[in-house]
């Protein structure tokens, strides 16, 4: 069961705050704020410095603490959860290690770069604007982690928990879950998607279904997904059982001899068609055909985009 809030900053509990997108495609990520007495914890950044701005200052607003904000965690690398940390100043920046080294291969420079090349682009071009074309990712300086590490990382919030732990490479290399106990919450990053498809860059699929069975057995029903509205247990059920459909659907078509983009457009999405951005699927499938395969080479970026702009309605090149 999903919990629709309208977007912004909300009170999730005391001193826990959720600051949702408003909407839950491409690039409109959520955050999330832990804060006792002096002390505050920051959940993820998003997309630009606009977008950032917006959010730190109605934080600050909310609780003064935060103006000055001591840790800052990005779940995972891509950029609209960490572009926008260059504005946490003086905050301690934790990451896992593979998500720190996973910064690197998509800086804000480079999103730049793409972006203005998509009119050369033809229908790969017009997907990526309809995706991307409303974000600012010129003048965002690279700012990574000052802080990493592996597996999990205890942190104290004044007197407050904080559990850090590791759960990929499942979305990306290495994906976190952030767990505040004395607040009932979860924030999952893109481990969890509500309301709108999961796309799976990395995998296995089977971290990934491993991580959502971890959050079912928290002690929380409280869960603010990387994307989407707030959610509880129910939330976490559906995407799980949407992962291991299309595992299951990719498998047969994998050992019937269809090519990845072939199975994409093949499988039959049924409940899951009316999430958002259903052309993940192309994706998805890819990493799954390489993992049945033991390729360890990724499918460039440019090329996943493409096959997500055909099964979105994009015309192919001729």
């Amino acid at each position: 069961m999903s919990t629709r809030l309208s977007a912004g900053l909300h009170p999730v509990s005391n001193g826990a705050y959720a600051w949702l997108a408003p909407h839950s495609s491409w690039g409109w990520s959520n955050a999330g704020l832990i804060v006792d007495g002096e002390e505050s914890l920051l959940v993820d950044t998003l997309y630009d410095l606009e977008l950032t701005g917006e959010m730190l200052r109605k934080m600050r607003a909310a609780e003064p603490a935060t103006s000055s904000i001591g840790t800052l965690v990005n779940t995972h690398a891509n950029g609209d959860h960490c572009h926008g940390n260059e504005l946490v100043r003086g905050a301690e920046i934790i990451a896992s290690t593979a998500s720190s080294l996973d910064m690197n291969e998509l800086t804000p420079d480079a999103m730049a770069a793409i972006m203005q090349s998509a009119k050369e682009l033809g229908p790969l071009g017009d997907y990526l604007q309809h995706c991307f074309g409303q974000f600012h990712f010129d003048g965002i300086r690279f700012t990574p982690p000052t802080r990493t590490f592996d597996g999990e990382l205890d942190l104290l919030v004044g007197d407050k928990d904080v559990h850090l732990i590791e759960v990929g490479p499942a979305h990306t290399r290495g994906d976190v879950l952030v767990h505040c106990p004395a607040d009932s919450v979860v924030f999952t990053g893109d481990i969890l998607f509500i309301e709108s498809t999961p796309v799976m860059w990395n995998g296995p699929v089977s971290n990934w279904i491993k991580a959502c069975l971890l959050i079912e057995d928290m002690d929380t029903d409280l869960i603010v997904p990387g994307h989407g509205p707030i959610t509880d247990k129910h939330g976490v059920i559906k995407v799980r059982q949407y992962l291991q459909y299309v595992h299951d659907q990719a498998r047969t078509r994998y050992d019937a001899g269809m090519d990845a983009l072939e199975a994409a457009k093949d499988i039959e999405l049924s409940e899951y068609s009316s999430w958002a951005d259903p052309e993940r699927i192309a994706v998805n499938v890819d990493s799954l055909y390489r993992e049945f395969s033991g390729q360890q080479e990724q499918t460039e970026m440019l090329e996943l985009m493409s096959r997500m702009a055909i099964l979105a309605g994009f015309p192919e090149k001729d």
